[in-house]
């Protein structure tokens, strides 16, 4: 069965330090016919579970544990009986949205995540938050990047738990080394391309200093 990536886009708050802005966030679903991963579960469990409809949800993967990619994970796994999938260091991140539970498995950077035909290798990506991952599909030729890498440019590191030049070494080494066909998935917004981007990381690294 052929393997098809879908994207749904929910709507919701984003809040740290403070602060707390509205935000789209872009939910990815992997998978074929019978069953899918769900890639940030961002804001409406139930809108999600209607997208992902009567195909078995096999594993719910958090790029990072701000709470507009994760506040939805409990209640869709409640719903779905799915696995909800982070890196460890971003557990403190985790605890502000949700202090009473913990994911229920950990992610480790070189892991191969296999579910429907798809297989998405775990890159940890820090900068963006302590346990931002990406996942890379060759076969599918695709990075889902999370907050990580967007079409112009890295995510915001200007807040608690983020850091600029880590962001730019986990783009360099982790990303950028990708074939430049490859297509890349943000957490929001429209999708880019490795090619696209790789050309301008020097105007990055003085924009950001």
């Amino acid at each position: 069965m052929t393997v098809r990536i879908e994207r749904l886009v929910t709507s919701g708050q984003f809040t740290l330090d403070g602060g707390t802005w509205d935000v789209e966030n872009n939910v990815w679903i992997v998978g074929d016919e019978r069953e899918v991963i769900v890639i940030d579960a961002a804001h409406d469990a139930e809108a999600i579970a209607r997208a992902v409809d009567d195909r078995r949800l096999i594993a719910i993967v958090c790029t990072h544990a701000h709470n507009d990619h994760v506040n939805a994970a409990p209640a869709l796994a409640d719903l779905t009986g799915a696995t909800v999938w982070l890196h460890p260091d971003d557990l403190p991140l985790w605890k502000m949205t949700h202090p009473g539970r913990d994911p229920d498995r950990h992610l480790l950077d070189g892991q191969v995540i296999e579910a429907a035909g798809a297989d998405l290798t775990v890159l940890h990506t820090p900068g963006h938050a302590p346990g931002a991952v990406c996942l890379h599909d060759p076969a599918l030729g695709v990075v889902f990047t999370g907050d990580t890498l967007f079409q112009g440019g890295p995510g915001a590191t200007g807040r608690t738990y983020s850091h600029f030049p880590t962001i730019i070494d986990s783009i360099r080494d982790k990303l950028l080394t990708l074939p430049p066909e490859t297509k890349v998935l943000t957490g929001h917004g429209d999708s880019t391309t490795i090619g696209a981007e790789a050309p301008h990381l020097e105007e990055w690294i003085r924009r950001g200093h």
